[in-house]
């Protein structure tokens, strides 16, 4: 090609490559380039474009759970689908890293988290995250956003649900309707979405000017052992008159707070009001419709790949946003049932 235009491999480099570098070549010279260019059928090759510029064009998904989405009804699928439609309009194409799989070499062994390099950047799903390789990637200024809120490592962007808004919200909305004695039922994890929940619940009460006693959240470990029957009717005879619980990947509160009401012979919600603070488990979504909030998946999804790529163009860091989750009104809360009346008081014996 720079025989046929009678010019420098270096000239037709600078033509062919948009000349970045702003060197000053004649209007004439570049039109021989690029005339020679179409005779000779050149298609610039993507990957040496890439290459040459020190990216890839490929953004990295990695998930600390045991596997990625095979079903729609999964919780990570919108994710991946506000993921996958904002990086194809940035112009950006997916790897996604499956070594946490089953039979793969898991999140946590040495080396897993270091794969993601191989693309430009990286946005990570989970819960649970291993602290230190995550640390690691963070002071090497590789770019990562974490999807959902992370205090830590400090300048690890992310972006997150605004769970604590959202769970105040459902306490407000219980307060209203003149619940009085509220509990919230959680797994006992440190999870930042656990926490944020809880947070918000607490503030919801407080805003509200109801009492939150001791034994208010109940954290457990085992929900379908320790929230039963028993349990609940126990709860239910002391004044609560609401139950919430949290939206986890295992659903594992929800299902064992349903079951509970369900073995107490109470109805939902004429007798107890129950609201989750997520959305139910896709195998109960055939159950009525839980009052609580709508997690914006998709969005995140996409407000995380936005900032990704704005961390790739400028390195500007760290980065956070916090998506407003929508309030479901469901069909699981009502007013808390009128209990009787107390006899009035017998008049004294003459």
């Amino acid at each position: 090609m720079a025989r046929l235009a009678g010019v420098s491999q270096t000239t037709v480099s600078l033509v062919l490559g948009g000349n970045k570098q702003g060197i000053v070549i004649q209007e004439a010279t570049r039109d021989r380039v690029l005339e020679a260019a179409r005779t000779l059928g050149y298609v610039p090759d993507p990957a040496a474009r890439r290459l040459a510029a020190a990216r890839n064009n490929l953004l990295g998904v990695f998930s600390f759970t045991a596997t990625f989405p095979t079903e729609v009804e999964h919780s990570y699928y919108r994710f991946l689908v506000g993921i996958e439609q904002e990086a194809a309009a940035r112009g950006y194409d997916l790897v996604l890293f499956t070594g946490s799989s089953s039979g793969g070499a898991g999140a946590g062994a040495p080396g897993a988290l270091d794969r993601v390099r191989l693309a430009d950047g990286c946005l990570l799903l989970g819960r649970h995250v291993p602290s230190e390789p995550l640390r690691r990637l963070v002071a090497d200024g590789f770019p990562l956003v974490h999807l959902g809120r992370r205090d830590e490592p400090e300048g690890l962007a992310w972006a997150g649900a605004d769970y604590a808004a959202a769970s105040a919200e459902v306490v407000e909305h219980l307060a209203g309707l003149g619940h009085r004695r509220v509990l919230l039922v959680r797994e006992d994890d440190d999870a930042q979405a656990s926490a944020d929940r809880q947070r918000g619940f607490l503030d919801g009460l407080a805003a509200a000017g109801l009492p939150a006693p001791e034994g208010t959240v109940v954290r457990t470990a085992r929900p379908a052992a320790e929230i039963d029957a028993a349990w609940l009717r126990a709860r239910h005879a002391e004044g609560v008159t609401a139950f919430v619980a949290e939206e986890t990947d295992t659903g594992d509160a929800w299902r064992a707070l349903t079951a509970a009401v369900s073995g107490a012979g109470l109805r939902v919600p004429e007798e107890v009001s129950l609201a989750l603070l997520g959305s139910p488990p896709a195998d109960l979504a055939g159950a009525p419709e839980p009052t609580g909030f709508d997690i914006p998946r998709a969005e995140m999804g996409a407000t995380a790949v936005r900032l990704l790529t704005d961390l790739l163009a400028d390195g500007h860091r760290p980065s956070q946003a916090l998506v407003t989750c929508a309030f479901r009104p469901g069909s699981t809360v009502a007013p808390p049932p009128r209990r009787a009346s107390p006899p009035p008081p017998r008049p004294p014996s003459p």
